[in-house]
């Protein structure tokens, strides 16, 4: 039997996938799988563009508000989840589309990830403390660099998250998590991947995100990031690291002015938009689209084009 097909769109913050992905889903009868590893937060709306119901175009968006903030949540469980989630909507003939940034999302439900699948707390824990100690994010980056320079060089010592998984995964598995994600990628995956990026000039997608942070502001993504802190989320949760987030909480924390806390947001989001689009180029699968000066319409007649719907 032939392997279903799974179309992702995909591309750096603010380059417009949810409009593009809308428009596709309206005209091949798809639904929008998220890929966004903070939309699934409840209560995180502004900080994380999350679509409007306006913006949702009437399909259906699946993995949005999912995880309370408070709690953990991880590549496996998204894995398992959104994969239910695909072949509930292929049971019913439609068409599911992946949307979003986070690059480790969509390569989770589109390549063999056994890595995904294990996981020990305490060991997690146990690292996460050293972290905390004075030096420690030094000394865990350190060891990353002992079993596996190369996560190391990728991944900065201030992503304690990350820079944990990857030494929990060798702890756990004997290879570091570049060997094993070159294991996962030979295999053969549960469906036929096509994977669209949407493609934009740096300084005019730059413009894009600073004025996106500017209409977040005017939203109230200062009194979002209030609600939060006063429900009980704490400031050093998964939830809270979220661009925005953390930034706008030191602001209400009066570590910095909120002028700051803005700049600061703009420049990260910048620094990410880099980061996801680096991800991307390395995907051979990527079929770029230039979005500049193009209509949603346009893109979504491109990618059905290319799929032959």
């Amino acid at each position: 039997m032939e392997k279903p097909y799974l179309i992702g769109l995909a591309g750096a913050t603010a380059s417009g996938k949810t409009a593009a992905a809308v428009r596709l889903c309206q005209r091949i009868g798809g639904e929008i799988v998220s890929c966004d590893s903070m939309q699934i937060y409840r209560g995180m709306d502004i900080g994380t563009a999350k679509p409007s119901e306006a913006e949702r175009g009437g399909i259906p968006h699946h993995m949005l508000d999912i995880v309370d903030p408070t709690e953990s949540y991880s590549v496996s469980a998204f894995r398992q989840q959104a994969g239910a989630v695909i072949e509930d909507i292929l049971s019913r003939g439609k068409k599911p589309v992946l949307c979003g940034g986070t690059g480790l999302y969509i390569d989770a439900l589109t390549r063999p990830m056994a890595f995904s699948e294990q996981s020990d707390e305490t060991l997690r824990e146990a690292l996460k403390a050293v972290a905390l100690e004075p030096g420690g994010k030094r000394r865990l980056h350190d060891m990353l660099e002992s079993i596996d320079p190369e996560s190391a060089r990728r991944l900065h010592e201030n992503d304690v998250r990350r820079v944990v998984r990857a030494i929990e995964i060798y702890r756990l598995t004997g290879r570091t998590m570049t060997e094993q994600m070159a294991i996962d990628q030979a295999r053969e995956g549960d469906y036929r991947v096509r994977l669209f990026a949407l493609e934009w000039p740096r300084e005019v997608l730059y413009a894009r995100i600073d004025r996106r942070i500017d209409q977040m502001m005017a939203m109230g993504l200062a009194e979002e990031v209030a609600r939060l802190l006063e429900q009980g989320v704490p400031p050093d949760s998964t939830a809270m690291q979220a661009l925005g987030y953390k930034e706008i909480a030191a602001a209400l924390m009066n570590r910095c002015t909120m002028d700051e806390a803005v700049a600061a947001v703009k420049l990260g989001t910048r620094h990410y938009a880099k980061r996801q689009l680096t991800w991307l180029r390395r995907d051979g699968r990527a079929r770029w689209i230039p979005a500049e000066g193009r209509t949603a319409d346009d893109i979504a007649s491109e990618i059905i084009g290319e799929i032959g719907e």
